[in-house]
């Protein structure tokens, strides 16, 4: 498969991935496009490689990553067209916004566990990390998580 019908195959994928990362379309599309700039330059090595898709994901993680690293970006509501439905939970909006909060490697850890459907293996490849770092991360998330969701919102009359 050349890079052409690559890009337009994976694009969809790309761009919700980058859009669950980032918690922003325009920059969801930014991060999209650079990684694939960057994918066409080396593009004989990742169609070499046993699996393009995972190849370019794990680019487009670091230079999600490496953005946040440059810049910190506002906190912002996933509601959006790109914003894929939670498998089997389509209950909870308010779960997005949350994980929207998360800092970058706790979020990072939990898309690619839950969105991607990677192991802890395969995500500690990702990001660069051991196995057990990618459990402290998802536990962390979880916490923070859970803290967060059950706490009263300010529309019930309960302080944040």
């Amino acid at each position: 498969m050349g890079f052409e019908e690559f890009a337009a195959a994976r694009l969809p994928a790309l761009l919700r991935f980058a859009f669950l990362l980032s918690g922003d379309r325009e920059l969801a599309r930014d991060l999209v496009q650079e990684t694939l700039t960057r994918a066409l330059v080396r593009w004989s090595r990742i169609e070499a490689a046993d699996q393009p898709y995972a190849y370019v994901r794990t680019m487009l993680t670091n230079e999600f990553l490496a953005f946040r690293r440059r810049k910190r970006l506002p906190t912002v509501p996933l509601t959006d067209e790109l914003a894929p439905s939670p498998p089997g939970d389509e209950r909870d909006p308010e779960l997005w916004q949350q994980l929207a909060g998360l800092p970058k490697q706790q979020r990072a850890v939990l898309v690619l566990r839950y969105y991607e459907g990677l192991s802890d293996a395969e995500i500690s490849e990702v990001l660069r990390c051991r196995p057990g770092t990618v459990r402290a991360y998802a536990a962390r998330a979880f916490a923070t998580l859970r803290v967060e969701l059950t706490q009263p919102s300010h529309s019930e009359g309960g302080t944040r």
